[in-house]
């Protein structure tokens, strides 16, 4: 597989800039085989693939760093699926302490419903068009 047009994630590993994968994809761009994804997916709530129609598994580039990082902690820093989970978690809440939610405001939801009423309008004429 050429190297071209691929950019890097933060360990190094190739990933080429696509919107989505397959699991075959990913078992390769990773190195962990399919039937570890699947069972990964059990065990990590975080890594969850959207489907086709047909129930293929597609994998965003976010869910691919995420495979990349467990593999990181359970193969080569010898952590246990728990302590892998735990690790994951820690570091999800140290991303989350700038987060500051929008304080309930009349405004802001009366903006969403708005938006809400546009969105099913346009999906109201998009749905006529077919």
């Amino acid at each position: 597989m050429k190297n071209k047009g691929r950019g890097a994630n933060r360990t190094g590993n190739p990933i080429p800039e696509k919107l989505y994968f397959k699991i075959k994809e990913v078992s390769e761009i990773t190195g962990v085989e399919p039937y570890v994804l699947r069972y990964w997916e059990s065990e990590f709530n975080i890594i969850n693939p959207s489907r086709t129609k047909s129930k293929q598994r597609l994998y965003r580039r976010k869910d691919l760093e995420l495979i990349l990082e467990i593999k990181k902690l359970l193969y080569e820093k010898q952590f246990t699926i728990a302590g892998a989970k735990k690790k994951l978690k820690e570091s999800n809440l140290s991303e989350d302490k700038n987060f500051q939610p929008i304080p309930p405001n009349g405004k802001y939801k009366t903006l969403l419903k708005d938006v809400k009423k546009e969105l099913n309008i346009i999906k109201e004429f998009l749905s006529k068009s077919r």
